[in-house]
């Protein structure tokens, strides 16, 4: 449609159909004839704001969705078309690893073409816009949507956010991909001691150098929308933040998209204590920009009278209304209600051969080999092996967040091995994945007799046990699948115990007293704390949940089909009790390493190590990859300088490889303190069997600013430290001084 037919579109419709525009409903509003007495009581909203409705929520499928199309269109007196709008977070029907698992990929590229399926596929079945990515940064893995983030660190989810917004909307011209709505504005990964829904309170300089450049890079790659953050920031709740939405967002950053609140925090600002009332509610989300109220009723009872009584000018509803329009319109909805749906390509192009093979791909390169004493691994494929645990047979390999993925379309490990063992494999649950069904009813999604299929009775736990004891006995190699439940991790599943269930622990402990080799694949959506069982594993693999092929990924690495390439995006902990623990961590005044003060009085713990169990940026390879030392072009810079890196690297191996080489930097001095090391640039290289390979960097000297506490970029002449290595912590280094104007 052409501006002018669009604007004389918005100047003919009443207020009750703008104000519908900015409402967002789930799908049980739409799905019965009477529902008097069902949600629209529930929520307390007028049959006529339900007909107005804008965008609908989490209703998918080509034939649901054309339906409940035609029945809006049919109901608005301008026949204007509803947006879909739903969380497709990693996979639509061909479900990807994690976000935490894409982010140890260390691989845009491959995250790209991940998120452009994702985005073709939910086209297919009639939605539009994606609550995703999700760019969150997180120091702290007890926070439970740590699953959909891609890690701690700002330049690495930066780098992901990219990539992830720019797979789902390249194809938008072609009525497929999803418009890309990404979340949760801002800093919402800073949440205080890692619990949902808390509050989040920092320095203007932590936020906008840790904390906001994920967002920044989605909103530069061209996403179309942002979702607000369900915390506080500072004080104030991110729905109804004026200065993130307003000064940051779009006159900072020239965002003129569409601004849309998470779940009902419209009407949680009055439970924060920032309003008094769902008016004061609606007046104030609304003064601070934003459009869309998500399944709330408070724009829907409240902006008429607000305008009305003169509290608001219609003139700001008209503002809110017309980037609602405009998405529809970019999307040509309004020739084509319908975008790319379709039920004969919804047939065709979901979980093809193709999409399976993309997906044991990328979860293959999200695997995390954290230990192989010995080099246990890969397994020759001539070892008797015994597979056992409750993730051994498990088709739930998905994670709680693909809400649009089935988990009999998984392949699970024993599936896989067995394809390539045969009569080499036995297997036996040997327990289940958790016994504490106060726990597992806690989770808030599992009734009495679902957890009564989870727990098994005394006697079969029994029985498991002792076949899984006697088949480890038979056994050349254990492999031991274990884990957090699904639901135990995503939205709403924080939790402080972070190590893996007893009962799980308890039959690794009988494994381990038989002498056998035993190699532990972890199935979490979180850093787990693991060093209650390092002792008793010869090899450690993270799986993250690895999605629909997760199965068949790890076959391939434990079988050498696949030399791992995943690094770690989050630091794994000692114990809890160091979290928050993150490598961009500050230094102290009392260091534990080369400080003056020596003894008790240093920053350290009495009862555990300082440092992590496993560092950020971690992760181990069946090659042998050797780094050189560092060579600069030039140690001395000017502010307009590029920093030329280069350094050797030599595989002194058979095997092919993917190696991370990873650049980090430290700011000596600087008028705020600097962390001790920070992320300044990636590659990811491919390295020949028996090859040397130089991998150069070219990084402007701009990049080694930092922000200050008024949220200005400074650069500061001074002397810096470079590291290069395979981790945050094997490192080469080499100084470098940045002159004085």
């Amino acid at each position: 449609m052409q501006q002018e037919k669009l604007r004389e579109l918005l100047a003919d419709m009443s207020l009750p159909e703008k104000i519908g525009q900015l409402v967002q409903l789930s799908g049980e509003f739409f799905q019965s004839k009477d529902i008097s007495y069902g949600p629209i009581q529930k929520l307390g909203i007028s049959q006529e704001a339900i007909d107005l409705t804008g965008s609908v929520l989490n209703v998918t499928g080509a034939h649901a969705t054309k339906q409940l199309q035609e029945q809006q269109m049919a109901k608005q007196p301008h026949h204007i078309p509803v947006l879909f709008m739903a969380d497709v977070i990693y996979g639509f029907k061909t479900i990807f690893p994690i976000p935490l698992g894409l982010g140890a990929t260390w691989d845009p590229e491959l995250v790209q073409q991940a998120f452009r399926i994702a985005g073709n596929e939910a086209a297919a079945s009639g939605n539009q816009v994606s609550f995703a990515p999700m760019v969150d940064v997180t120091h702290d893995p007890r926070w439970g949507r740590t699953l959909e983030s891609p890690g701690e660190d700002a330049l690495l989810n930066a780098r992901m956010a990219t990539a992830m917004v720019t797979g789902f909307q390249t194809d938008l011209a072609e009525k497929a991909g999803q418009v890309s709505c990404v979340k949760h504005f801002a800093a919402y990964g800073g949440v205080e001691a890692g619990r949902e829904y808390n509050s989040a309170d920092m320095s203007l300089s932590n936020l906008y150098q840790n904390y906001l450049p994920p967002y920044k890079a989605a909103v530069d790659a061209g996403c179309e929308m942002v979702m607000t953050s369900l915390s506080t920031l500072n004080g104030v709740p991110g729905t109804a933040d004026k200065w993130l939405l307003q000064d940051v967002l779009k006159k900072q950053w020239g965002f003129d998209g569409v601004l849309i609140s998470d779940y009902a925090s419209v009407y949680e600002l009055v439970k924060h204590g920032y309003a008094t009332d769902d008016r004061d509610s609606a007046l104030k989300a609304l003064d601070a920009g934003l459009d869309i109220d998500m399944k709330s009723p408070v724009y829907a009872n409240e902006l008429q009278g607000l305008v009305e009584d003169g509290s608001l000018s219609e003139d700001r509803i008209d503002q809110a209304c017309w980037r609602v329009l405009q998405l529809k319109n970019k999307l040509g909805l309004f020739e084509d209600p319908y975008f790319g749906t379709s039920e004969e390509a919804e047939k065709k192009i979901n979980l093809t051969a193709d999409k399976r093979a993309l997906a044991r791909k990328v979860a293959a390169e999200s695997l995390v080999l954290l230990q192989n004493k010995n080099d246990i691994l890969p397994l020759t494929g001539a070892e008797k092996v015994a597979l056992i645990g409750p993730y051994a047979d498990e088709k739930s390999l998905i994670g709680m967040w693909a809400v649009h993925g089935d988990p009999a379309d998984c392949v699970t490990i024993k599936e896989a091995l067995q394809e390539e063992l045969g009569e080499r494999l036995t297997y036996t649950r040997g327990t289940d994945i958790s016994r504490d069904k106060e726990k597992l009813r806690g989770l808030g999604f599992l009734t009495d007799e679902m957890i009564t299929q989870v727990v098994s009775d005394d006697e079969t736990e029994q029985k498991h046990h002792d076949e899984a004891l006697k088949n480890a006995q038979a056994a050349d190699v254990v492999i031991y699948a274990v884990g957090e439940h699904s639901f135990e991790a995503g939205e709403a599943g924080s939790k402080t115990n972070l190590h893996l269930p007893d009962n799980q622990v308890n039959l690794l402990n009988d494994l381990h007293g038989l002498g056998k080799k035993i190699v532990l694949v972890n199935i979490s959506g979180r850093p787990l704390v693991l060093s209650n069982v390092t002792d008793k594993t010869d090899a450690i693999i993270q799986a993250w949940f690895p999605g629909t092929e997760g199965g068949l990924a790890i076959a391939d690495v434990i079988l050498g089909k696949v030399s791992p390439s995943g690094r770690l995006s989050m630091t794994f902990p000692y114990t809890e009790g160091q979290e928050p623990l993150y490598y961009a961590h500050l230094s102290t005044g009392r260091p534990q390493d080369g400080s003056q003060h020596v003894g008790r009085f240093v920053s350290r713990y009495i009862d555990a190590p300082t440092a992590p169990l496993y560092a950020f940026g971690y992760g181990l390879s069946y090659a042998q990859v050797e780094y050189g030392k560092i060579k600069l072009e030039k140690d001395k810079l000017s502010a307009n300088d590029t920093l030329k890196v280069s350094i050797e690297l030599t595989n002194a191996s058979n095997w092919q490889q993917k190696e991370t080489v990873q650049v980090y930097f430290h700011d000596d001095a600087a008028s705020i303190v600097q962390p001790v090391k920070r992320l300044i640039d990636f590659k990811k290289v491919v390295l020949a069997p028996h090859s040397k390979q130089i991998v150069t960097f070219a990084i402007p000297a701009m990049y080694f600013s930092f922000y200050d506490n008024q949220g200005e970029s400074i650069l500061e002449p001074g002397t810096f430290h470079l590291f290069v290595g395979a981790n945050s912590q094997d490192v080469a280094s080499a100084t470098f001084e940045i002159l004085d104007k």
